[in-house]
């Protein structure tokens, strides 16, 4: 501890009270110049009490910022509140100074146990108050409209910037303090400075619109009362400038004591988590945010010339994304930025100098590289990292040795991850992954599959967020480890589920997650739904995930026997109440239904694949009675035209159908007989979705529907051309450009070799060997045929050698 000369100098009396903005590197450097100055016996920080334990762990070389303190209510985890931390936040400057020098440090804050049962709001951060003036969360609404509170909440930094004649608080505070540096002679001159502003803006505007701030600092001022017993004046306390002047104040013990009585509490649990740069950014909706943490980061570590080490950096990240930047780039951005500076009057180029620097030198005028910039840089995607040693949920402790023992590292920069599931690391990756979902904790999400369609591949995004700490606590009810927690979600969920897609849903979320124990209770609840439930399109809208969980099942080794059994019993029952379940609906419900037929008519094919090899005969003719089906659909004039055109489609594609019996159907249909807009729709049905090649490669249909649209007359056309339109435009462009040469000629006019001035090429009656001949030689050259064929050569060559 310093003498009495240099603590009567940080303070005549009394606590050494040290005003900061939550994560600002100048508050930071002059928090650490003050403790070294002053030499405090103890040093008292904003933040929660009960985290005091956890202090030491801030000294773990395995502890790395940006973190934060995660406080949880014990009985419901999801009731939660996040205290960050990143190696610029004077806070945490603090207590890596006093556990360096061996001080006590202690949290004064209102306990979490007080903070998280106050849900007024749904979050209450210790210091979502700061003084840059970020709005405020914590406040209850106490009277009127909660609109009419939120209003009277003051920025202080707004205030201060505008009474400086700055129109942007950002650019004010990095210019008086962020540029300034600490005192170099007093230490203590900054804080004393932003007190007496602090000072008077509690004066005219008292706690600024936020009443929960007046029983924080009631607690805070008998936490420094009691440090003060025990240590006497050397006391050093760290909060937002904003409470400040209330830690000043001479308040009664009596009336302090009479804020905190009564207040609600809950059991309250804290730990250290990772956090993000991103998450302290204000955009993400953390109420003490910044808008720039990887520039203050920059600023903090920063030992000299700060923008020319700045603008270095940006320009090895515009290299990486192959833009052309030189050194000389580097020096006319410099050049740029300090002339900007000077220009704007500021003491040195802050982030508006440099962003404009980069913007006309290293992106040529260009946005869409600044903005890589920005994300990568200016906010940035450090993840943080806490020790092994933290306290956690048994669940948190069980997914860190998951993620250690597959090698698959959580990071805040969004990648994606190609699993092979026939490898054992892949597959017990795809199974975490999936059990972490079926958990609520969103790790990952499935993405479409590059370069393969083959059920053993799978591709997820990934991208760990601080948040999904709390969704691992909240799943810690389910159990203690990842698997058991999953089986008794899954569990759970079956038993819970009100429709018979969510249950057979879960099902493949089972064989996915590799979950072998819930999977008879799925099964069991899943036969139970099917067999009461009547709704065909439930039962439709059921079958195609059982029958992709049967294959799921092959990939990942999974018996499915008892799956197959009842995706059969579940078709049989769509066979037969199909056709009566598809007369008589309205256009809405029969498109609907030719979505579920299109469904099952592709899960009727896996299942009979599946089923074959099988000593049920009658479960491996599914594919007959399933073209029975659609026989009846498609020659039953009750049910509507979308549907009964859509039946033919697929007998049609399955070769049940030949293409004059098509054509015949086709003809009956689009009759002057028939309503237009019913033919419309059975056009749609036939031909929609993407169809238009079918009309392309018979031009006897396309002739068909040349012919019936020519016909129809101009009082019903206006109400077919909506469906129409509808039909044709879901076809790929080159298709309907085709299509319409193919009308304008004339379609079935023209069946020989085409010519110049026939038509389109590529519709001759025979393939043109001249032209298929010509692309051979480059066919061989990508396949490597003609190596293949000069090693061989050479091989007989030196074989006939030896011969000789």
């Amino acid at each position: 501890m310093s003498d009495d000369t240099t603590w009567g100098k940080a303070h005549a009396s009394g606590p050494l009270l040290l005003g900061v903005r939550h994560h600002g590197p100048g508050s930071a450097r002059a928090v650490r110049a003050a403790l070294e100055a002053a030499r405090p016996g103890v040093v008292l920080i904003e933040g929660p009490p009960e985290a005091d334990a956890l202090i030491p762990l801030a000294a773990d070389p395995d502890m790395r910022p940006p973190v934060a303190l995660l406080g949880h209510a014990v009985d419901e985890p999801g009731r939660s509140a996040f205290w960050p931390l990143a190696e610029f936040s004077p806070e945490w400057v603090a207590i890596r100074w006093a556990l360096e020098q061996g001080v006590p440090a202690r949290f004064i804050d209102l306990p979490a146990t007080h903070t998280l049962a106050w849900d007024t709001e749904p979050e209450a951060p210790s210091d979502e108050d700061d003084e840059d003036g970020a709005d405020d969360e914590d406040a209850p609404d106490t009277e009127g409209e909660p609109g009419a509170v939120r209003d009277l909440r003051v920025d202080p930094l707004a205030v201060l910037a505008e009474t400086a004649g700055y129109d942007d608080p950002e650019r004010w505070w990095e210019d008086v303090v962020e540029h300034r540096g600490p005192g170099r002679r007093d230490p203590f001159a900054p804080f004393a400075a932003l007190e007496e502003a602090m000072t008077a803006l509690r004066e005219r505007y008292g706690v600024g619109g936020r009443p929960r701030d007046l029983v924080r600092e009631a607690h805070m001022r008998l936490q420094v009362r009691a440090a003060r017993k025990e240590f006497g004046d050397a006391v050093a306390v760290v909060c937002g400038a904003w409470h400040v002047p209330a830690l000043r104040e001479k308040a009664a013990v009596t009336a302090d004591r009479a804020l905190l009585k009564g207040l609600p509490k809950v059991k309250a649990d804290l730990t250290w988590v990772p956090w993000t740069h991103r998450r302290l950014a204000r955009s993400s909706g953390y109420g003490a945010g910044i808008d720039s943490p990887g520039w203050y980061g920059h600023l903090f570590r920063a030992p000299d010339r700060p923008v020319e080490r700045w603008l270095t950096k940006v320009a090895g990240l515009l290299r990486e994304e192959d833009r052309i930047v030189s050194s000389a780039h580097v020096i006319e951005a410099v050049r740029l930025a300090e002339t900007l500076a000077a220009m704007r009057g500021r003491p040195l180029p802050g982030l508006s100098e440099t962003t404009d620097a980069v913007r006309a030198v290293m992106c040529d005028g260009s946005d869409v590289p600044l903005a890589l910039v920005h994300d990568r840089l200016v906010v940035g995607d450090v993840l943080g990292e806490v020790p092994e040693a933290a306290p956690a949920v048994p669940l948190q402790r069980d997914l860190a040795r998951e993620q250690r023992r597959l090698r698959i590292k959580p990071e805040a920069l969004e990648r994606e991850l190609e699993l092979d599931l026939r490898k054992e690391t892949d597959a017990g990756r795809s199974r975490l992954l999936h059990r972490l979902r079926l958990l609520g904790v969103g790790w990952g999400e499935p993405a479409v599959s590059r370069g393969s369609t083959g059920t053993f591949r799978e591709t997820w995004r990934l991208r760990w967020e601080p948040e999904l700490s709390v969704r691992v606590a909240e799943a810690g009810v389910w159990g203690t480890t990842v698997l058991a927690a999953a089986t008794a979600r899954a569990e759970a969920d079956a038993v819970g589920a009100g429709a018979l897609a969510e249950v057979t849903a879960l099902a493949e979320q089972c064989l996915l997650a590799g979950l072998p124990d819930a999977l008879p209770l799925v099964m069991r609840v899943l036969a139970d739904r099917a067999a009461l439930d009547t709704d065909v399109g439930h039962l439709a809208q059921a079958l195609p995930a059982l029958v992709r969980s049967l294959r799921y099942g092959d990939v990942r080794g999974t018996d499915t026997g008892a799956l197959a059994g009842v995706a059969a019993g579940l078709a049989e029952r769509v066979f037969v109440g199909l056709p009566p379940a598809c007369a008589a609906l309205d256009t809405d419900a029969a498109e609907e239904m030719r979505g579920h037929v299109d469904a099952v008519h592709g899960a009727v094919g896996l299942l009979a694949e599946t089923l074959i090899g099988t000593s049920d005969t009658g479960q491996r003719d599914l594919r007959g009675r399933w073209r029975s089906v659609l026989r009846t659909l498609a020659l039953r004039d009750t049910v509507p035209g979308v549907l009964r055109g859509r039946a033919v489609r697929l007998l049609l594609d399955d070769g049940e159908l030949g293409p004059e019996e098509a054509a015949r159907l086709m003809g009956l249909v689009l009759s002057p007989g028939t309503p237009p807009a019913d033919a419309a729709a059975w056009i749609e049905g036939f031909v929609g979705g993407g169809g238009g090649m079918l009309l392309v490669h018979d031009e006897r249909l396309l002739g068909l529907v040349d012919t019936w649209l020519t016909g129809v007359p101009a009082e019903a056309f206006t109400d077919v051309l909506p469906l129409l339109r509808r039909t044709f435009s879901a076809y790929e462009p080159g298709v309907r450009r085709t299509l319409g040469e193919l009308v304008r000629r004339g379609p079935g006019k023209n069946t020989g070799p085409t010519t110049p001035a026939a038509g389109l090429p590529g519709f001759a009656a025979e393939p043109d060997t001249g032209r298929a001949d010509a692309v051979l030689p480059v066919v061989r050259l990508l396949l490597g045929l003609d190596e293949v064929r000069e090693h061989e050569a050479t091989h007989d060559n030196s074989l006939t050698g030896v011969g000789a």
